[in-house]
Order: C-alpha cells, then sequence, then structure tokens
C-alpha cells in the first residue's frame, strides 16, 4: 500500500536529463522566441517617407525651386512706417514666435547692438519663423526703411536709406539710332491693342500678391497656430466656413492675427487673398 501510494505521488520529472530539458524549454526557449519576434519586427520593411501620403509626395517632387517677381522700380519708396503696418506688425505687435514686439527697447537692444546692416541682412535672408524678405514684396531700401523704423522706435538712431541714385552713364546715354525698317513698322506695333486679361487672372493675381505681402509670414511656416499654405488637413475645418465666413475672420482679427492680418488692404482685396489660400487646398 505505501509503494502504491509513493509511486502515486512522484512528478513527472524523475531524471536529471528530464530536469534539463524542462528548465531549457521553460525558461531559455521564450527567450529566443522573443528575440526572434522582436528581430522579426524591427527588421520589417518601412515605407519611405511620404508614402503614407502619395499625394504630399508627389508635391514635394513637383514644387517649385523659384519664382519670378515683377516690381515696378519707378514708384515712389513706401515708408518705413507703411511697410512696418503692411507687413511686420502681425508678428512684432504682438511679440509671435519670438519676434521682439515694436517699442520693447530691452528685447530690441541686443538687435540695435548688431548694426542696421545685421539687421537688413536677417530680414533679407530671413530668420526664425521670419521668412526672406519678411515674407512679402518690397524693395530692399523700403525693408531697410522698415527695419530703421522699428529699430528707432526702441532707442536706435539709424538714419533712413534712401533710394539708390540712377546710373549716370545710363541716364545720358544718347538712344541708339533705330534702323528704317523698325521705325517704319513702330506706329503699326503700336496701334495694336494689349488685350485685356481675364477678371479671374486679375483677381487671383492680386489675392496672390496681398498674400505674399501679408499673410505669407505666419501661413508659411504655421506660425502661432495659422494653417499652413496648401496644408489640406489644417484647412479642412475651415474651407466648411466658406469664402464669407473666413474672409470675415481675417477682417476681424482671430487669435494672433490682427485685423486683416495687420495690413491696411480693403475688403476686397482680403476676400482674394483668402481665396488664393482657399484655391491651394482644394
Amino acid at each position: 500500500m505505501s509503494d502504491h501510494e509513493h509511486e502515486h505521488h512522484t512528478g513527472p520529472i524523475k531524471t536529471p536529463s528530464q530536469l534539463l530539458w524542462t528548465s531549457f524549454f521553460a525558461f531559455v526557449a521564450p527567450i529566443f522566441i522573443i528575440i526572434g519576434l522582436v528581430y522579426t519586427v524591427t527588421s520589417g520593411d518601412k515605407p519611405a517617407m511620404g508614402a503614407a501620403d502619395p499625394e504630399l509626395a508627389v508635391a514635394q517632387r513637383i514644387q517649385r525651386v523659384g519664382t519670378v517677381e515683377l516690381r515696378d522700380a519707378n514708384r515712389p519708396l513706401a515708408s518705413g512706417e507703411a511697410v512696418y503696418a503692411a507687413q511686420c506688425v502681425a508678428c512684432h505687435a504682438a511679440g509671435v514666435a519670438g519676434a521682439p514686439k515694436f517699442g520693447d527697447a530691452a528685447a530690441w537692444a541686443p538687435r540695435i547692438a548688431t548694426g542696421y546692416e545685421a539687421l537688413l541682412t536677417s530680414v533679407l535672408k530671413g530668420k526664425g519663423a521670419m521668412g526672406a524678405q519678411g515674407g512679402g514684396a518690397y524693395r530692399d531700401e523700403e525693408l531697410g526703411r522698415a527695419v530703421v523704423h522699428l529699430a528707432n522706435a526702441a532707442g536706435g538712431k539709424f538714419a533712413v536709406p534712401e533710394a539708390a541714385a540712377p546710373a549716370a552713364a545710363a541716364a545720358s546715354a544718347p538712344a541708339a539710332e533705330a534702323p528704317a525698317a523698325v521705325v517704319a513698322a513702330a506706329p503699326v506695333a503700336a496701334a495694336a491693342p494689349a488685350a485685356p486679361a481675364p477678371a479671374a487672372m486679375v483677381a487671383a493675381g492680386a489675392g496672390e500678391a496681398l498674400y505674399k505681402q501679408a499673410c505669407a509670414v505666419c501661413h508659411v511656416a504655421g506660425v502661432a497656430g495659422a494653417p499652413k499654405f496648401a496644408d489640406k488637413a489644417a484647412w479642412a475645418p475651415r474651407v466648411a466656413l466658406g469664402l464669407d465666413g473666413l474672409t470675415a475672420s481675417v477682417i476681424k482679427g482671430k487669435g494672433a492675427m490682427p485685423p486683416k492680418g495687420g495690413s491696411a488692404a480693403s475688403d476686397a482685396d482680403i476676400k482674394m487673398a483668402v481665396q488664393y489660400m482657399l484655391d491651394a487646398v482644394k
């Protein structure tokens, strides 16, 4: 009877060899299995950047390398105050994205110490969240005047830059005598009226110009929560407001964006700029 009870309570492991194999399968084998799973997961092919969003990948491949802008070099230079009000106030009035506030002597002191040329270079090349040319379409002398306006309001003593004088040789050079054939054909060419540009093209051009002048400084980099230009995901909830609703928000101002984006544009011009941004996300 006692032998039977002894056999009944004996475990399945009866030899040292069985104990060794049991220990192996219970502790060592699971470790190798886990290592194999981790290796399989981490060594799998990863999708290339942009593969999850084919439209983004295509947009990155075909994006413009540069732009060409035609500016009227003969118009009078805008004042520094006018350039600031049209282009710089959107960030410098509220100190958006680290921009030194207008009239803040403490914030401007180390910048004024670098000198006018260094400040102008920062504006022309761009710095931090500020795009090149301040994100606008003003001439270098006009941007220089805006720099002086900002710096002098905080204690600077910079002189206001003037327009560069035209080359004397170019002004005094006599016009070459035109060939007789060209002179004879000139009245005919002059008589041909220029074809008027379609209204839609004119509106699109005006909207793009105002966007570059007043809106790009924040919307290119998404400063202070501004939806980035052509970012469909960021613009989706805003598109639902419609052109009129978005135009009203811009005119009144919203969040860090001052009324009319800090510009002096008319309501009609604001509407065209909003339309230009909406067209980019359709």
